[in-house]
């Protein structure tokens, strides 16, 4: 059967155009289907966004730091429309490199929705059908809102970067990383920050201890957590958003920000339909190589629901093209992924947290908190956190959590290190760069504490 395509793909984010551009730099016919804007979440609405706000919300710390170092600063007005404008112009750029390049390596785009029509026919919006050797499916996820009256009062994480102007007082509902980076944005732009938590502590699932420093890190600087709570009542009131709590506290606020997990995009696009299975999320179920339980359609990134990161997106999109274009059937690693979030303070962290090596083999847990040379000197109380969790038999570093500035920076190379195989005698005979935070990771000489 001669198809019009040998692989489309359905959606335009970072591992979708990675894949339709590696495929069609080999020669293969390509298409590309995307309803929104090109760069996915990443570009559009998470990563780069995100960060810019991030550097945005840094400089009042700054400036202050700055007045302790001799310097006649002072902290002004944030201007919030002119900012925004300007981090408007730059997604734009952003989407046009997207676009421009997936075009110059021989991608046909589609700007109109997709779905499967069968094993190896796509539908567009338009009533088009094109047919495809290989259909590869990575439509991403979206925020999700809960189920309960008066939640459309609240807004979601794809909402923030157009707001018409600052809230003064805002509500964040969820402690996993999104709602901690925003809740750290926000409150470092001048706003009220408040946070209602339903379980004990923020950030679940990383480092007992790294995540705690952060949490106290964050209320040091101004966000308050309301830890086992969750909006029972929420109700327009004027201009403001009353909200209960189940702890009993209860304010009205100016915005209410959801950050309560994000799902799989798979709604209305005929998957199941054609032999797709779907999980209980409604992530699509693949194999190790990406391969669905229809042979001819592929799914990689968030819409998978493995591990949700951009980087993690497109190394899945080069092991799709080895598989299935250069014969050489290539599996994701997903081991020793490292991930930061941008709290205030960062937080980086690779390989298993104190909790999981206690559970897998006898630990020995190095750790240190102390405070920064550039911090200290202008009067500054945060401390920074470095931890580095050794197999206790085999002297293998099993995981690196770090808090502070820079932890991002930091960690991406301590995770060559752990990938190569890295054990503790590695890095104490490694030399220390002084003076630098990063010393400490070759300086930490006796463990604080051993695992049994």
């Amino acid at each position: 059967m001669e198809f019009d395509y040998d692989l489309f793909v359905i959606g335009g984010g970072s591992g979708g155009v990675r894949a339709a551009r590696l495929t069609a730099l080999g020669g293969q016919r390509v298409a590309l289907a995307e309803e929104s804007r090109m760069g996915g979440t990443c570009v559009i609405r998470g990563c780069v966004p995100k960060k810019l706000m991030v550097f945005a919300s840094e400089y009042p710390g700054a400036i202050q730091q700055a007045t302790q170092y001799g310097w006649d600063a002072q902290v002004g007005a944030f201007d919030w429309t002119a900012f925004k404008d300007h981090l408007n112009s730059e997604l734009s750029r952003l989407e046009g490199a997207y676009e421009g390049n997936a075009e110059k390596a021989g991608v046909e785009i589609f700007k109109q929705r997709a779905k499967v029509a069968d094993a190896h026919t796509v539908e567009l919006a338009d009533g088009t059908r094109k047919t495809a050797k290989h259909i590869l499916i990575a439509v991403g996820g979206r925020p999700s809102r809960p189920d309960m009256p008066g939640a459309d009062l609240g807004l979601v994480s794809d909402d923030l970067f157009d707001l018409p102007q600052l809230p003064k007082k805002m509500l964040i509902v969820g402690a996993g990383y999104i709602g901690c980076e925003f809740a750290c944005v926000f409150n470092g732009l001048g706003v009220d920050v408040q946070m209602f938590i339903r379980k004990a502590q923020i950030l679940r699932g990383f480092d007992d201890e790294a995540r705690g420093h952060v949490a106290d890190c964050m209320q040091q600087r101004g966000v308050t957590l309301h830890t086992g709570c969750a909006p029972t009542a929420i109700e327009k009131r004027g201009d403001r958003i009353w909200v209960k709590g189940s702890n009993g506290h209860e304010d009205e606020f100016d915005a209410l920000l959801w950050a309560t997990g994000r799902t799989p995009n798979t709604a209305g696009l005929g998957l199941e339909d054609v032999g797709v299975k779907l999980n209980r999320r409604g992530a699509i179920e693949v194999d190790e190589y990406g391969q669905t339980a229809v042979p001819s359609i592929y799914a990689l990134g968030d819409v998978i629901g493995r591990v949700e990161l951009t980087p993690v997106a497109i190394r899945e999109a080069i092991a799709f093209h080895e598989t299935v274009f250069k014969g050489n059937r290539t599996k994701m690693d997903y081991d020793l992924i490292p991930s930061a979030t941008f709290t205030q303070p960062e937080m980086g962290t690779v390989g298993l947290t104190e909790e999981q090596a206690e559970e897998q083999e006898p630990t020995l847990v190095y750790a240190t908190a102390f405070r920064p040379m550039q911090s200290a000197f202008a009067g500054g109380a945060e401390r920074v956190l470095f931890k580095m969790l050794v197999s206790k038999d085999t002297d293998k570093v099993l995981g690196v959590h770090i808090v502070g500035p820079s932890a991002a920076e930091m960690i991406q190379f301590v995770a060559v290190a752990l990938k190569m195989g890295a054990t503790k005698a590695d890095f104490d005979r490694t030399c220390a760069v002084h003076p630098a935070m990063a010393e400490e990771m070759v300086t930490m000489k006796d463990p604080v504490r051993v695992l049994a």
